[in-house]
C-alpha cells in the first residue's frame, strides 16, 4: 500500500507496506526492523512475536521514544509478558498492532514531531 509521497524532509517516514516489506526513503526492507526519525534499525531480529525476547524491546528502548508502535505483522498479537520486561518503568507508552496500521500511526506521530519510534515484523 503506497502512504504518501516522499517530499525530502520527511525524515525517515514509511512510503510504503506490503506482504514481506515495508519502504523507507526508497529503501526496501525485507526483514523486521526498527525505524525512527534519526534512521533505520535493519535485522532487528525476531521473524515472528514468539520469537521476540526483552534484549529486542531493550533495542526499541535504546533509541529512547516517548511512544513505540510493535507491528507484528498481518495481525495483531501480543507478546509474552518477560518480553515487555523492559518497559516496566512506564515511561515509554506502548501500542501493538498489526503491521500495516503500525506503519499508517508511525507517520501521523512522526508529522507531529513526537518521538516515536516503530518495531516492525513483516506481513
Amino acid at each position: 500500500m503506497k502512504l504518501q509521497l516522499d517530499s525530502g524532509d520527511s525524515k525517515f517516514a514509511i512510503t510504503s507496506y506490503g506482504v514481506g516489506q515495508v519502504v523507507v526513503r526508497e529503501e526496501r526492507i525485507t526483514r523486521a526492523c526498527i525505524i525512527g526519525p534519526t534512521g533505520i534499525v535493519r535485522d532487528w531480529g525476531p521473524r515472528d512475536v514468539q520469537d521476540m525476547m526483552p534484549r529486542h524491546m531493550e533495542a526499541i528502548l535504546a533509541l529512547d521514544p516517548e511512544v513505540i508502535l510493535l507491528g507484528t505483522g498481518a495481525r495483531q498479537m501480543f507478546p509474552a509478558s518477560h518480553v515487555m520486561e523492559p518497559l516496566r518503568s512506564g515511561q515509554v507508552g506502548l501500542e501493538v498492532m498489526d503491521t500495516g496500521a503500525a506503519c499508517r500511526t508511525y507517520n501521523i506521530l512522526l508529522a507531529e514531531g513526537r518521538r516515536i519510534v516503530a518495531g516492525l515484523l513483516m506481513i
